[in-house]
């Protein structure tokens, strides 16, 4: 073979690879940040709080301040004192260089999928006709919340009823569904919001479209 030709045989070759290259899926692109000190103070304060199984009355009473002033605290909406976060981290059984070493820890995280990327995963309505796109996804040990993006038609053969913890929130894109909660019925229509407990009995009721489509986000965190 001449050198003219392998030249042209090497550039088909690195053609290829190029476009393999750009049709591979791109992984989530995630981006870490700090949140503004006191939110991060006032993170740490209510992780303690909570996994100690402590009301905001309870912390507030014992370490001899205010309801409204501990959450404010808790919300990076105020500044605590020294002195103050000294005596919440007595009332907490910690103490303040525990809890800074926390804040320096924490971190906020920005997540990207783009479209081509996202995930179809199989859910119990996927027997039923249902498509779910999986539009987020967190790594650690603890779900806190799942979105998806659900498409159905009306070839399913029934709509299946869920039940599961958290709250539920659906936004209607396209298309209008009857949707059961408990023992209720609610239009729902492009633009439309719905908000409710993931505990009672639910799910589509009729679809009064050839074909709908919906965002869903569960947040199992309380």
């Amino acid at each position: 073979m001449s050198k003219g030709k392998r030249a042209v045989h090497n550039r088909g070759g690195n053609v290829k690879k190029a476009r393999a290259r750009e049709q591979a899926p791109a992984p989530a692109e995630t981006a870490v940040a700090k949140p503004p000190i006191d939110e991060r103070t006032g993170a740490a304060i209510r992780r303690a709080r909570v996994e100690r199984g402590l009301t905001l009355s309870d912390v507030a009473s014992a370490a001899s301040i205010s309801v409204p002033m501990l959450s404010r605290f808790e919300n990076g909406q105020s500044t605590a004192s020294l002195v103050l976060l000294e005596r919440i981290c007595a009332v907490l059984g910690t103490d303040l260089p525990s809890l800074f070493s926390e804040v320096e820890q924490a971190r906020g995280e920005a997540q990207l999928i783009k479209a081509s990327d996202q995930m179809e995963v199989v859910r119990s309505g996927t027997k039923h006709g249902h498509t779910y796109r999986l539009l987020s996804y967190h790594k650690g040990p603890q779900k806190f919340f799942e979105p998806f993006l659900i498409n159905m038609d009306k070839e399913s053969e029934s709509y299946p009823r869920f039940q599961h913890p958290g709250t539920e929130f659906i936004y209607m894109l396209s298309g209008r569904m009857e949707y059961r909660f408990g023992d209720k019925t609610f239009l729902i229509e492009p633009g439309d919001a719905f908000t409710f407990s993931g505990g009672v009995l639910h799910g589509p009721e009729k679809l009064l479209d050839d074909r709908i489509q919906f965002i869903t986000i569960i947040i199992y965190a309380e």
